[in-house]
């Protein structure tokens, strides 16, 4: 018998390529998608699509009857929202009812993707890993917050016994990023040219294929009740705006700005999207984090499930295929 899972956020970047890993393990697959929602990165998969909203605790029953496994993708993912109420609503309450949801379903196996924004990071410079001490105060914003605090609802019904996996990954880059993403942003902005300047921060980039495999083996591997890092290299942004420029034969940006210089720009950018209602061009709260290295190790996850993530050139390089293509 194939195993069947339920998959939400099936449509945006990271849970497509979580479904395409699971087609090729001969899941059969069922995805929630809200109605209306674009479906593009599921054109052409064998799935079977149910629409319906993670805040639907009556639909969500319906849909964990009889899955196998559940992996809940689906968050909210803005780093900039008129109204920050909704990042909660989705990101906490939508995960408190899924999981209330799978539980009452009794599904033997439950993963779910968080972030590695809910992580501490070391003061001495050293690589974050799954037991850097971190607490909500050290949360930037309300996207970061709104995971800590789904994260500590699903440590809730993992101590209830619900067999849940969490996996954080790091900054996925690569195919489907539709929205796109605001690392996506980056790529497509570093691609045409359209980012001369930077400011000295880092990142850990990973292929967002590599993320759903990791997903696939917490799946599998993970321990109930533990988290993993699904990260890949850790770099400057100043030698990933180097490398995208070097794989598209462009010159690289040539002024780094101090965050000092940046923060009023962050400011005037939010005060315009209010008025406007578009996104602003940079947040205050990307250049608040900006001002820490977001430098972590995967080191658990590579000894106790067996991941693996692959050159950071190679997703460098997809992403920009891609976007070369959707742009």
């Amino acid at each position: 018998m194939p195993v069947r899972s339920l998959v939400t956020g099936a449509t945006g970047f990271v849970g497509s390529a979580v479904v395409r890993r699971l087609l090729r393990e001969d899941h059969r697959v069922r995805v929630l998608a809200r109605p209306g929602s674009d479906r593009r990165n599921l054109q052409g998969l064998d799935v079977d699509v149910v629409e319906g909203d993670l805040t639907d605790a009556s639909s969500l029953a319906r849909l964990c009857d009889g899955c196998d496994a559940l992996f809940h993708v689906a968050a909210d993912y803005r780093l900039w929202a008129p109204r920050p109420k909704q990042l909660y609503q989705t990101n906490v309450e939508g995960t408190r009812v899924l999981l209330e949801a799978a539980q009452r379903a009794a599904v033997p196996r439950v993963v779910y993707t968080s972030s590695v924004a809910t992580l501490g990071i070391p003061k001495d410079g050293a690589l974050g890993d799954e037991r850097t001490p971190v607490s909500l105060a050290d949360m930037v914003g309300h996207y970061k917050r709104s995971k800590f605090l789904a994260e500590r609802v699903v440590d809730e019904y993992a101590a209830q016994g619900l067999p849940v996996v969490i996996v954080n990954p790091s900054t996925p880059i690569g195919p489907r990023d539709i929205k796109p993403t605001p690392t996506g942003r980056v790529v497509r902005d570093a691609m045409s040219g359209r980012m001369p300047a930077y400011v000295d921060t880092g990142l850990n980039v990973v292929h967002v294929d590599d993320v759903a495999d990791g997903h696939w083996l917490a799946f599998r591997k993970g321990v109930v009740g533990e988290r993993y890092i699904l990260g890949g290299t850790n770099m400057s942004l100043r030698d990933l705006l180097f490398e995208i420029a070097d794989i598209v034969g462009r010159e690289p940006p040539r002024w780094r700005l101090p965050h000092g210089a940046v923060m009023p720009v962050a400011y005037v950018a939010e005060a315009w999207a209010r008025l406007t209602g578009r996104p602003p061009i940079a947040t205050v709260e990307e250049i608040r984090m900006s001002r820490k290295r977001m430098f972590f190790s995967s080191a658990k996850a590579e000894r106790e499930l067996g991941y693996a993530a692959g050159p950071v050139r190679l997703a460098l390089e997809d992403a920009v295929a891609w976007f070369s293509l959707h742009h």
